[in-house]
Order: C-alpha cells, then structure tokens, then sequence
C-alpha cells in the first residue's frame, strides 16, 4: 500500500472517532447552540443600544435618571416596611401583670378581679 492510501486510512479512522464523540456529547450540542445564540443576541442588542445612545443621549440620560428614582423608591419603601415591622400574621394577647413594691412581676390580673386598692386620688 503506498503512503497516501495509509494516510487516509488514518484521517478515515480519526474521523470516525471523532463522530463516535459527538454522538456520545449530542445533549450538549443543544447547549452550545443554545449559548451561541444568546450572545449573539446580547451581542446585537448591545449594538443597537450603543448605536441609539450615540444618536439619542438626552433620552438615554433621562432613562438612566428614571431608572434611578424608581430603584430609590423602592429602597425608601423597603426600608419603611421593615421599620413598621410585619403586619401579617396573628394578633397576640398580651396580659397586664401588677407589679408589686420591688418592681418585680406578680401575678397576672383577671379581667373581673377587684382591686386591692383604690386608685390614686379616689380613696
């Protein structure tokens, strides 16, 4: 066999490896089609973009100033929701306790219970 018949025996051979490779990575091709064209569309949008920032700056500027205000409106509304606090869930009762002379906690009071003595001012 002279030498170009080996060589396309080899080329022949690496080829069909080669096919052998794809078959095995097919589900991943999808993928690369799939990036490939995404940038190209990033690609084209960011050229369109820069082409009407070049023809339109004031508009550009006042979009960008736009854009500001509203990302600070919503800052300003997250903070003062998480100022008030949650406003969803349950009430909670929370039952009054007399303190006695130390200042410590006593006893909770009952709603109808009598008390002990007057208010200040009424006696």
């Amino acid at each position: 066999m002279s030498r170009f018949g080996e060589f396309s025996d080899r080329a022949l051979e690496l080829a069909e490896r080669a096919g052998e490779k794809l078959q095995i990575s097919g589900s991943q091709t999808g993928k690369l089609l799939q990036t490939g064209a995404a940038l190209g569309v990033a690609r084209t949008g960011a050229k369109a973009a820069a082409k009407f920032v070049r023809r339109n700056p004031v508009v550009a500027v006042a979009a960008a100033a736009g854009i500001g205000v509203l990302a600070f409106a919503a800052y300003r509304k997250r903070k003062r929701a998480q100022m008030q606090g949650s406003t969803e869930g349950w009430p909670k009762r929370v039952d009054a306790r007399r303190v006695d002379d130390t200042g410590k906690p006593g006893k909770p009071t009952a709603a109808g219970e009598a008390r002990a003595e007057p208010p200040v001012g009424e006696a």
